[in-house]
Formats: structure tokens, C-alpha cells, sequence
């Protein structure tokens, strides 16, 4: 099997959210990660930090989806990193309410040997030095790397986000990150500048309202599927990012026509992720119930048109 490297958190949250809230819960960008690539034919790594409060049923929990855990490291005495949060009313904005940094503030990650000829590698939102570090890390270069950042990177380490940007395949950032970053408010603009800053490909997420790819003056666009019922879009974005990576690197196929197909399957897994808090949904999430949500993805988007030919 192709090997997928993922970097990342692995945290606790606390969420508030119209529809209720919760306490300390499993999270992370890693996390997330690494469960949506577990639909995958693919070996899958973490590299992260943990304090020694990390629930042992988690770790079991990611070993059960056959995730290595060989570059998780765990500080004696240490803290896991802890997010809370709570999102308004439309879901499509939230308040942090606390950060806590704890191992993380010191994080300097260590690829396993047997990690360093990864296929594919998951950069997830991380500091871009770690993200870097990384990369260096390499003994041979991967067949793609993916990025995934957020705005605060922008704001406190633009020239070390660019440095790393220069360097990866696909950058995946929401919409509003994508106008930050480029200063273009037209997405298609947006993502021929981004273009220039490295990345080949631009994946720019729009919550509900899906996705879109770019390459060079190829555009794809995959939809979100109408969901009754959102409670907590946390993680949802990672989740999208591990589906992405996760069908790529199973498929050892890195063309522009190969990522559309990437792309539906991320929109697919990061539908279920939102229907429950945390990663409870997709801990529970059966490949059957993956396959026929992915039937209906593709009755929402197939149709067939008859063109008047020009007389």
C-alpha cells in the first residue's frame, strides 16, 4: 500500500453550538485527518505531540483505523493542546474562547524512518516552520504534498507561510483565507495569484456551499450535499483535507482529472463529519454508508443536456 504521512494536532475541543455543547472531546487537525484517510487502501502516519492526559481509549481508537502512531510523541508531565469555541447561529462563524498551546508551543516534529519515502504528505494546519521541518525531513520526494493553513498563519508568519508554500503541490484554504492571502476578492483571480506562490493546484473550500479546484485555466467545482441536520462544523475542513489526501494516495494518481474524483470524495466524508460533535460521527462511520452517500453526490451533480447545434 502507498504510504500517507499526516502532520498535525491531535487536541482536545470544547464546542458550544446552537444545538448544544460539550466537554472536553477529541480533536485536531491530525486527527481528523487521519480518521477520513482511514476509508482508504493507504498506511497512514501521525506526527504530533500529546501530553500525558491524552486518553489511552483514543490512542486506541486511532490504532483501531490501522494509523501509526510511531511519530505521536508524548511529553511526561505535559498538556495536550486544547481548543474551545463557539459557533453563531448560522454555524458558518464561531468565537475561539481559549487556545491552550501547551506541548504544542514546543513541538519540533520527527518523521519515523520508515515514513520518510511517504507518497503523498498531509501537511495539516500547523505553524509553516513545522510544516517545513518536515519537508526537510524527506529522503525522497513525495508524489504529492498537500497544504492546509488558516488565516492566523497569515497574520503572524506570512514569509514563512510563503517559504513552505513554494515547496507543496495542492494548498487547500477556505474562501475568506483565499482572498486574505491573495488580496483578490474574484476566487478565480485569487487562485491564478496563488498560483504564482507556488502551488499548482488551489483547493479553495467554501463550507455548504463546496468547493472548488484549480489548475493553471482548469476549474472544478463539487458541491455539498444538502444535509437536514449540521450540529458542529468543527473539523470539517480537516476532514475534507484526509479525503482528499487519503483518495489521492490510494490512487496513486496526481492529474488535474483524478483530483475532481478527490475532491467528491472529500466533500462526501466531510458531510458526515458535521453531523455530530467532534469526531463521533466519524468514528462510527461505516464504508457502506460512505458508498451510498457518494451514489447520491453523484445523483446531485450528473444530468444530461441536449446542445442546439448552430445552424
Amino acid at each position: 500500500m502507498n504510504k500517507l504521512l499526516i502532520v498535525g494536532t491531535v487536541a482536545y475541543d470544547a464546542i458550544e453550538s446552537p444545538f448544544g455543547k460539550t466537554d472536553k472531546i477529541l480533536g485536531g487537525a491530525a486527527t481528523y485527518i487521519g480518521l477520513s484517510a482511514s476509508f482508504f487502501k493507504v498506511q497512514s502516519a501521525i506526527v504530533s505531540v500529546i501530553g500525558d492526559d491524552f486518553d489511552q481509549k483514543h490512542i486506541d481508537l486511532l490504532k483501531s483505523k490501522n494509523i501509526d502512531l510511531t511519530g505521536l510523541e508524548t511529553v511526561p508531565g505535559g498538556k495536550t493542546f486544547f481548543w474551545s469555541g463557539r459557533y453563531h447561529n448560522d454555524l458558518n462563524s464561531r468565537d475561539t474562547l481559549s487556545t491552550e498551546l501547551n506541548v504544542l508551543a514546543d513541538f519540533n516534529p520527527v518523521v519515523p524512518e520508515h515514513f520518510k519515502d511517504a507518497d503523498v504528505v498531509m501537511l495539516g494546519n500547523l505553524h509553516p516552520i513545522v510544516q517545513s521541518g518536515v519537508l526537510d525531513q524527506m529522503t525522497a520526494k513525495p508524489k504529492l504534498v498537500v497544504l492546509d493553513t488558516m488565516n492566523f498563519w497569515m497574520d503572524c508568519a506570512l514569509p514563512e507561510l510563503l517559504d513552505v508554500m513554494k515547496r507543496v503541490d495542492v494548498i487547500t484554504i477556505n474562501d475568506e483565507e483565499a482572498r486574505q492571502l491573495s488580496g483578490e476578492y474574484s476566487l478565480v483571480k485569487a487562485a491564478a495569484k496563488i498560483h504564482t506562490m507556488g502551488p499548482k493546484y488551489v483547493v479553495i473550500k467554501k463550507g455548504e456551499h463546496g468547493a472548488l479546484l484549480f489548475n493553471d485555466k482548469q476549474v472544478f467545482f463539487a458541491p455539498a450535499l444538502p444535509l437536514e441536520e449540521v450540529f458542529d462544523p468543527t473539523g470539517a475542513g480537516d476532514t475534507f483535507a484526509g479525503g482528499f489526501a487519503g483518495y489521492i494516495a490510494q490512487s496513486e494518481n496526481v492529474s488535474f482529472d483524478n483530483m475532481k474524483n478527490g475532491i467528491i470524495y472529500a466533500s462526501n466524508l466531510a458531510s458526515f463529519c458535521v453531523e455530530k460533535f467532534g469526531t463521533e460521527r466519524m468514528e462510527t462511520l461505516t464504508k457502506g454508508e460512505v458508498q451510498d452517500r457518494l451514489q447520491q453526490f453523484k445523483s446531485l451533480t450528473q444530468f444530461e443536456i441536449a446542445l442546439e447545434e448552430e445552424e
